[in-house]
């Protein structure tokens, strides 16, 4: 389990696309790709880009079902426990206000957030 830099965003910036940076990450798609996709969704669904529900459900379109945490410690679960958790398997995982890549135990991102609090994840199955 390991934080690893990564930026998918053409320009290499870090605000406000992290749903597009993670999903183009755990989808093996371009930033642009990904951007289009969720902006004709919005136009259609009438809902913005980062919405939990637009991108939740393009995800759920493209092969991934939604989890479950433990019920161990819901307000303590960290990114890090989760990797630890879950070691195999190609994830988008979010927090309150975050989402993240997680390929294999391994956490893609432009910062360390090993210690964000996971609120719920997308497994990819196809």
């Amino acid at each position: 389990m390991a934080y690893i830099y990564e930026n998918k965003n053409p320009l290499n910036k870090r605000v406000g696309d992290c749903v597009i940076r993670a999903i183009a990450k755990v989808m093996n798609m371009t930033w642009d790709d990904v951007a289009i996709d969720l902006s004709m969704m919005m136009v259609l669904e009438k809902d913005i880009v980062s919405s939990n529900s637009l991108w939740g459900k393009y995800l759920l379109m493209n092969g991934f079902v939604r989890g479950n945490l433990p019920d161990t410690c819901p307000h303590c679960f960290t990114l890090e426990d989760f990797c630890k958790v879950f070691p195999v398997g190609t994830y988008l995982v979010a927090t309150g206000s975050h989402v993240i890549a997680v390929i294999d135990g391994d956490y893609y991102d432009t910062f360390d957030s090993g210690n964000e609090v996971v609120t719920y994840y997308f497994e990819r199955v196809r």
